[in-house]
Order: C-alpha cells, then structure tokens, then sequence
C-alpha cells in the first residue's frame, strides 16, 4: 500500500480509503448487511488501508456507528475522516433533498456544526475526529458566509476535537474562499475515467496549492468492475436506477463500457491484477489524485480495493486506457 499526506496537516493516509456510503445502508442501496460491513473494514484495515471516510447523513449515523465499531481497539491507527452540514434534525439550512423519509438541509452554520460534531464524535466513539469536511457547500436561501463556517471548524481544531479540516464538492471560487479563511488541507469530489471534468479546473487548482483530493465515485457505483451486465436491472428506489444522475448506466451506455473494459484483459494479466484494481490503480495515478475513495460490501471487495495500493501502473498504460475511455465519448 503506498502512503500519501492529507495536505499539510501532517497525516499520513492510505491511497485507497474506504468510502462507506454503502454502510449506512437504506432503500437507496437496497440494504446493508452490518456484520458483513464490519468484516470488510476489518479486512481492509488487514489489508493496508488505514482511512476510511464516513459521514452523518450516510443512513443518518448509521454509517459512523458501523465504522466506530470497525475502530474500536485500534483509533490511533486509522485515519478517520468524516462531514457536516447535511441537517436533519429541524429546518435550519436550506433545503436539499428528501431522501430515506427525511427532509435533509445543508446548514452550515455554527450552531449546528456544533451539535452535529458531538453527534459524530459519539457515534465513531471517539475524542477526536481527523478530517472534518463540510458535505457540500451552502446555499440560499440560508447561504452561510464561509469565514463563519470555517471559524467555527478552527474553533474545533483548537479545541483539538479536530486535527484537520477539508471540503467535499466546491466550484474554484468557493475553494478559493475556503482557503482563504482558514487551514484546509483537502477536497473532495466526483471523478472517475468516466467523469473526468475535475481535470479542467479543480485538480490541477488543488496540486497547486498542496491539497490533498479524495476522489468518490471512482468506479462509478460498480459499473467500472465489469461485475454489472446488461441483464442487471434495479430497484426504482436505488441511486443507480436514476438513469438522468448517472447516465452511464443506461443500456446503450453500459454496452460500450463493458465493451471497453473487456479490451484490457492483457492488462490485467500484465499487472496479475483484477479489472476493479486496474481502475482504481489508473485513477490514483492520475496528475492531482492523492486518495482515491472506494466503497465496499462484502470483506473480498475490501481485500480487492486495498490490493490496488501497491499497482504501479506504466505511464503507456494509463495512456492506452485514458484514450479508450475518451473513444467512449459523453454519455448518450
């Protein structure tokens, strides 16, 4: 597994993390199996990875009370990474969305960055949390300024409830302010071969300026595993049946990215690797990426995802599978 810094926060993380939305279960992800989630990341933590990346509003706490458990024993050892200001709990923010039964608002105010700290310090029965990240940004009609927002974050800090603070979701401007304000040390974001956008503007602004990125959605919610065939269909209620969110998963979508992933057996066979740590080997790879995050339900996914750590990909092969993804075009 190789080893990269969050920034300049002095922490030392894996370069595969474990993402655990799928952890907190719901309808959204047609359930979750707990004692198989704590097997996976503790099969991860076996197998090299020492970050894992929670937050509240995956199954409303549910998420960080499975990874508080997987920690247990163990806190000084894994870098434990989760967010704010996904709101529940009344009506302060702004509406976001209504998803599992609940109404959530993104409330990045003071007040409730300070109950939901304690909310997720309690859960991941710690004393300390190490990334503390803001989920998305603020919006109106209660569109907090950022300088409180990350006065309050700093006043977590030196409270020593917090050793570092990053962002999940931010267009340059809001970057730019963030940093500005106070000390972040990463962001994080969508990007996958597929959706490669960041590379425009948010990658190469954060390795200018020393930021760690942690990149979800790297495989594209399994479709990069070459696992999902064209039989597979999906309850209405889970994310990857919203064909207008993720496009890609459309028939005549999955079609050609199966198509492209059956074109790199060679590679994986070079590599002695599997299609799933050939991907997220690329991704990791790429200029910019520092952490790449992979979600995981069963401890033989976990034990995959960590074996992409240590590939070393050859500057030719990246290139051969950037352009094979670009031959794909946009999405239909």
């Amino acid at each position: 597994m190789q080893y990269k810094p969050l920034g300049a926060s002095g922490i030392e993380a894996s370069v595969v993390a474990a993402g655990t939305w799928v952890t907190g279960g719901g309808a959204a992800w047609n359930g979750v199996d707990d004692e198989e989630s704590l097997r996976a990341l503790d099969a991860a933590f076996d197998h090299g990875v020492n970050f894992v990346d929670t937050a509240p509003a995956y199954g409303w706490g549910h998420s960080e009370e499975i990874v508080g458990k997987a920690i247990k024993g163990k806190r000084d050892k894994i870098v434990v990474a989760t967010k704010c200001g996904m709101w529940w709990e009344d009506a302060r923010g702004s509406f976001h969305i209504h998803l599992d039964g609940k109404d959530t608002y993104i409330s990045l105010r003071p007040d409730t960055i300070a109950v939901e700290v304690e909310n997720s310090l309690r859960r991941l029965g710690t004393d300390y949390i190490d990334l503390y990240q803001t989920h998305w940004p603020a919006k109106e009609p209660e569109n907090t300024p950022i300088e409180d927002t990350v006065a309050a974050l700093m006043q977590l800090k030196d409270a020593g409830k917090v050793r570092a603070i990053g962002v999940c979701n931010l267009s340059i401007p809001q970057l730019e302010a963030y940093c500005a304000a106070g000390d972040i040390v990463s962001d994080q974001f969508r990007y996958s071969m597929l959706y490669r956008e960041p590379e425009a503007d948010v990658l190469p602004w954060c390795d200018a300026h020393n930021l760690a990125t942690l990149t979800y959605m790297s495989l594209e919610q399994g479709l990069l595993t070459g696992k999902i065939g064209l039989d597979r269909t999906f309850k209405e209620d889970e994310f990857r049946s919203n064909e207008d969110w993720n496009p890609w998963f459309k028939q005549v979508n999955r079609r050609k990215v199966l198509a492209m992933l059956d074109g790199w057996k060679d590679l994986t066979e070079k590599y002695a690797c599997t299609l799933v740590q050939l991907v997220i080997a690329w991704t990791a790879a790429q200029s910019g990426v520092t952490h790449v995050l992979c979600g995981m339900r069963t401890a033989e996914q976990a034990k995959q995802n960590a074996g992409a750590g240590s590939i070393d990909l050859a500057p030719e092969d990246c290139a051969r599978m950037r352009e094979d993804a670009m031959t794909l075009g946009d999405p239909e």
